[in-house]
C-alpha cells in the first residue's frame, strides 16, 4: 500500500493561462481525473472561471472538495500569467487551501516530450531507455526571442531542471547550447535534443544543433494535466507558496514599463 492509499482523499485543481491555451486539470492525488484545454487567443479572463466550474461540475465535485491548487506562474504572456495567478490565489483564499506555483515551461517540457514519444516528432529516432535526452521548451516572445529553459528527460517522472527559465534570443541560446554540449563529457552528452512548444519560427535555428545531436522539433500546446502533475508533486510533498507573496515569473518588464523607463 503506497502513501496516497492511506491518506485522506486529496483533490487538486490546476490551471495555467501563460500561453494561448487556458489549460486546467483536476487530480486525485497524482492521477489526472479531468482536463480542459481551451484556445483563447490569450484572452483567458473571459472564460477561465466558467471553464473551471465546468471542470468541477463534470467530475461531480465542488470547491469544498478541493484540498489544494496548482498554478502555472509563467513565463509567458504578461497579461495571461496574471489571470491564472490571480484566480488561483483568490480561490485558495476563498477555499482556505494551499497553493503551489509551477513553471509553465517545466510543464510544457514534460508534456511536449511525452507527446514526442508517441512518434509525433518530425523525425523518428530509435532510442534506448537509458539514452540521455535534453528538452528545450519554447514559447515565442517575438523579435527573435523565446521564453525557454533546459531540462533532462526523466522517464515517467518530471524532467529534471538544468537551467533556469528566462527570455533569450534564439540564436544566442542555440550557441549557448552548442558550448554546453561541447563541454559535456561523452557519457553525459544527450543523444537527442527535443525542442517542444511554439517551435514554428524557430525550427530552422534549432536545426543548427544537428551536428551535435539528433534534433527533434515537436510543435505542442500546453495541456492542463502536466501542470497538475507538477503541482501535485509539490502539494503531496507538503510544499506550498505563501499566498500573498506568490507572483508571476515575468522574466522581463512589460513593454509599457520598459517604454516608460526609456522615456525617463
Amino acid at each position: 500500500m503506497n502513501d496516497e492509499e492511506v491518506r485522506p482523499r486529496q483533490r487538486f485543481l490546476a490551471l495555467d493561462t501563460a500561453t494561448a491555451v487556458m489549460a486546467a486539470s483536476l487530480l486525485e492525488g497524482s492521477k489526472v481525473t479531468g482536463e480542459v484545454n481551451v484556445q483563447g487567443e490569450r484572452n483567458h479572463s473571459v472564460h477561465v472561471i466558467t471553464e473551471l466550474e465546468r471542470l468541477l461540475s463534470d467530475a461531480g465535485v465542488s470547491g469544498r472538495d478541493i484540498t489544494g491548487l496548482a498554478v502555472g506562474v509563467g513565463p509567458g504572456s504578461y497579461t495571461g500569467v496574471r489571470i491564472a495567478v490571480t484566480a488561483a490565489k483568490t480561490l485558495a483564499w476563498a477555499w482556505k487551501v494551499p497553493v503551489a506555483g509551477v513553471s509553465t515551461l517545466h510543464a510544457l517540457a514534460w508534456g511536449g516530450w511525452a507527446h514526442g514519444q508517441t512518434g509525433l516528432g518530425d523525425k523518428s529516432v530509435p532510442l534506448q531507455a537509458s539514452a540521455v535526452q535534453w528538452i528545450i521548451p519554447l514559447l515565442d516572445a517575438r523579435r527573435g526571442q523565446v521564453y525557454t529553459g533546459l531540462f533532462a528527460a526523466n522517464g515517467e517522472q518530471a524532467p529534471v531542471r538544468m537551467e533556469q527559465d528566462g527570455i533569450r534570443l534564439m540564436t544566442s541560446w542555440v550557441e549557448e547550447l552548442k558550448r554546453r554540449l561541447t563541454d559535456t563529457d561523452e557519457g553525459s552528452r544527450p543523444r537527442v535534443l527535443w525542442f517542444v512548444g511554439e517551435t514554428g519560427v524557430h525550427a530552422q535555428t534549432a536545426a543548427g544543433l544537428e551536428a551535435q545531436a539528433a534534433v527533434q522539433v515537436v510543435p505542442y500546446e500546453l495541456e492542463g494535466g502536466w501542470v497538475g502533475r507538477l503541482g501535485a508533486d509539490r502539494l503531496l510533498n507538503g510544499e506550498q507558496d505563501e499566498l500573498h507573496t506568490l507572483v508571476p515569473n515575468y522574466t522581463q518588464l512589460a513593454e509599457a514599463e520598459a517604454n516608460l523607463l526609456r522615456q525617463r
